[in-house]
């Protein structure tokens, strides 16, 4: 067997680690993964398989006029095994494309531990190894003793916020007789169970939530404590204004109750967290209440009186490091071009961003072994523009950025219907990616 110096490092084995390491054994590579878990789990993991979902089991849009649509139809264009994967595991979630997270996990384990020029070692690596080709795909939740090591590498202090998990309930203690089944606007499948609510009934959920009492943060936390926008908790929003969940996850707009053709104050949704339909998670519900709180203030909305949870709802210090400062578009460290890194750990958002991050990570640093050039993705499409932004955002207000629209480069035609104008992103998109492309 090859030493570590003639063999590519991937440290992590979430979405990102889990990625680069196939892109890297595909390009005929030897590759060693290391992921901790189950040795030593974090606080938001909870078993040691390569890619497991935390937050969500939902990859966001399917359709590929809109921004993760489109970062999912790149992505199966390269080749990506986390997206082969989801569609091969996919479960019923109207317009979006969401998986039984449990086969999923074990699939991709199996696949890479299998793989001839993959090893895998569960242990902690709690320094970045010295020489060679790595690749950092550690996460939001990086061991304090190898975030240490790489905030002393890049001289610079991480910059942090909260990310919490929504709870999971139970399908058959689910009232039906409440909870209607459908999508908004009626787009793709009717795979949605929603919980609707009168005013009274929504004014008196708010009150509650807002006095609920929630987990007390440490004093670390507590100086540091910044919510991600995209990721706030339900009692924050709560706390915002009286309608402010009305115009967030709990809007009606789209809904209505085909037994009665009403739309509803407001509503919660669920959606199907696998394939069986026995486990649904409570959509947009990130929380940080206490344990006993969150079975009291959720049992409050009509259809889940009797909710029984599988999970209930965490929330967890997630970090990453100032990429503008650190990285190239090609995601090597400027000041050590043979370290990459992807993931949320270099402030993208999302799991399919995350995927992406590990493709390109892992693509480049089979290159650099085999001595070719590393690739730079076309800013046209969805993942040249987030590498681009996120290596070239103000260092000084750089926050994680999900894919969005926003960031590519205007067409060279204005296209007022926003259905058109997004098409249209997506058809230069794809093009610019087919011609742009080579083994």
């Amino acid at each position: 067997m090859t030493n570590n110096k003639q063999r590519i490092q991937v440290i992590g084995g979430g979405l990102a680690g889990t990625e680069a390491a196939w892109q890297i054994a595909q390009a005929g590579i030897p590759v060693v993964l290391y992921e901790m878990r189950p040795t030593r789990l974090t606080p938001a993991h909870h078993t040691g398989e390569l890619a497991e979902l935390v937050c969500s089991n939902s990859f966001g849009a399917m359709s590929s006029d809109r921004a993760a649509g489109l970062l999912h139809s790149e992505l199966r264009q390269l080749g990506s095994i986390i997206v082969g994967k989801a569609d091969e595991h996919a479960v019923p979630a109207g317009g979006a494309l969401a998986v039984d997270r449990g086969q999923f996990s074990q699939e991709l384990t199996k696949t890479l531990a299998t793989h001839p020029l993959i090893e895998l070692r569960r242990e902690e690596v709690p320094q970045i190894p010295p020489e060679g080709i790595v690749v950092l795909t550690t996460g939001p939740l990086t061991s304090h003793d190898l975030a240490e090591d790489l905030r002393h590498f890049t001289g610079l202090e991480y910059m942090s916020f909260f990310d919490a998990a929504s709870p999971i309930v139970v399908g058959e203690s689910i009232n039906r007789d409440i909870a209607f089944l459908a999508s908004r606007y009626d787009k793709g499948d009717a795979a949605y169970l929603n919980c609707p609510m009168n005013s009274e009934q929504y004014l008196h959920f708010r009150q509650e939530l807002c006095q609920a009492q929630q987990v007390e943060l440490k004093d670390f936390e507590r100086e540091t404590a910044k919510f991600f926008e995209g990721c706030l908790p339900i009692e924050e929003l709560a706390q915002r204004g009286e309608d402010t969940m009305r115009y967030g996850p709990l809007k009606p707009v789209g809904l209505s109750d085909l037994r009665t053709g009403d739309r509803s104050y407001a509503v919660v949704q669920l959606r199907q967290e696998d394939k069986a339909g026995q486990l649904w998670n409570m959509v947009g519900f990130q929380t940080n209440l206490r344990w006993s709180e969150q079975k009291r203030v959720f049992r409050l909305i009509p259809g889940l009186e009797q909710a029984e949870f599988v999970r209930l709802g965490v929330m967890h210090r997630n970090t990453f490091i100032n990429a503008p400062e650190l990285l190239q578009p090609s995601l090597q460290f400027k000041q050590r071009p043979t370290l990459l890194a992807a993931g949320q750990l270099i402030g993208t958002e999302g799991y399919t961003a995350a995927s992406a991050g590990g493709w390109l990570a892992g693509t480049n640093a089979a290159r650099l072994a085999l001595g070719k050039e590393p690739l730079t993705l076309p800013p046209t499409t969805m993942m040249g523009a987030l590498f681009e932004f996120i290596s070239s955002a103000s260092p000084k207000h750089f926050q994680p950025m999900p894919p969005n629209f926003g960031i590519l480069p205007e067409l060279p035609m204005r296209i007022r219907s926003k259905q058109e104008r997004y098409g249209a992103y997506r058809d230069r998109a794809l093009a610019d990616l087919d011609s742009w492309y080579t083994d």
